[in-house]
C-alpha cells in the first residue's frame, strides 16, 4: 500500500491521514494483529507533525477501530457491532417510532471537566468544562437502560434545558446544531457496581453497551453519548445492504 498523502489538497492533512488508516487497517497483516507502522516513523514518512498523526489515530481510538498499548504500540482493535446507521434519532424518538411508553427514573445535569476519552474526541483541552447529562430510562417494570451524555462546549448549553424533550430536536431548535451523523461502538460486558444498582440487576449479568459519537454537518464533534442497557430488555437490530 502506498502510504503517502497530498500536501498540495484542499482536504485536511489530519483527515487525509484518517483515510488513509481506515484503509491501513483493513490490510490482512493488520487485521491479523501486526503492529501499524510506529507513529514517529509514520509522521516522517508522510512528512506531517506527530501531532497531525495523533489527531487522525485519536480518532480511530475513539471509534474503537485501533488500539494502543504502552511500550508496545498501535495494532487494529478486534472488531465489535461498529456500523453507521442510514436513519437514527434520539431515545425519545427511537421509542416513540416503536410505540414503547417510556419514564424518566432520573434526569441529572452538570458541569464537570472532560476526561482524556471526552476531550480527545472534542478536541479540546483535558479538563475543559462540559455539560454532563445523566438519565435512567425504562418502563412501568423499571429501569432498562442509563445514559450518559457530553456536549461539546461551542453548542452553548447551560445545563437549564428542558431534557424530557427530544435531545436532538432541542439542540437543534434551541441551539442551531443540527447532528447529522452518528458513528456507534456496541459490545456487551458485566455491569460494574453502580450501573448494576442502576438498572436493579446483579453485577454478573450481562448488559450491552452502546457508544454513539454524534457529528454535525461540518463533520464537528457534538456528543459523546454512552448507554448501558439491559440485556434482558433490549436488543438492538441492524439492516445492512451490501
Amino acid at each position: 500500500m502506498d502510504l503517502s498523502i497530498d500536501h498540495n489538497s484542499q482536504l485536511p492533512l489530519h483527515a487525509q491521514v484518517e483515510t488513509l488508516l481506515r484503509k491501513l487497517i483493513e490490510l490482512p497483516e493488520y487485521k491479523n494483529g501486526n503492529l501499524l507502522p510506529k507513529e514517529v516513523d509514520l509522521s516522517k514518512r508522510l512528512g506531517i507533525s506527530r501531532n497531525t498523526l495523533r489527531q487522525a489515530t485519536n480518532k480511530l481510538v475513539n471509534e474503537g477501530l485501533i488500539t494502543r498499548k504502552k511500550g508496545v504500540g498501535t495494532i487494529a482493535a478486534k472488531r465489535n457491532v461498529v456500523t453507521q446507521l442510514e436513519s437514527w434519532h434520539s431515545f425519545t424518538q427511537e421509542m416513540n417510532e416503536q410505540g414503547v411508553a417510556f419514564k424518566n427514573f432520573e434526569i441529572q445535569v452538570e458541569k464537570v471537566q472532560a476526561d482524556q476519552k471526552v476531550a480527545d474526541f472534542f478536541r479540546i483541552a483535558k479538563d475543559e468544562v462540559v455539560i454532563k447529562l445523566v438519565r435512567l430510562r425504562g418502563s412501568e417494570e423499571g429501569p432498562f437502560v442509563y445514559f450518559e451524555s457530553f456536549f461539546h462546549p461551542r453548542i452553548g448549553l447551560s445545563g437549564n434545558e428542558d431534557f424530557t424533550q427530544p435531545l436532538y430536536e432541542l439542540l437543534e431548535n434551541d441551539y442551531s446544531t443540527v447532528p447529522v451523523r452518528s458513528s456507534e461502538i456496541i459490545r456487551a460486558q458485566l455491569p460494574n457496581a453502580q450501573i448494576a444498582e442502576k438498572l436493579m440487576i446483579k453485577e454478573v449479568d450481562p448488559i450491552l453497551v452502546r457508544e454513539r459519537f454524534v457529528y454535525d454537518p461540518g463533520n464537528r464533534p457534538v456528543e459523546y453519548n454512552i448507554g448501558f442497557y439491559r440485556a434482558d430488555k433490549f436488543s438492538y437490530s441492524i439492516d445492512i445492504k451490501r
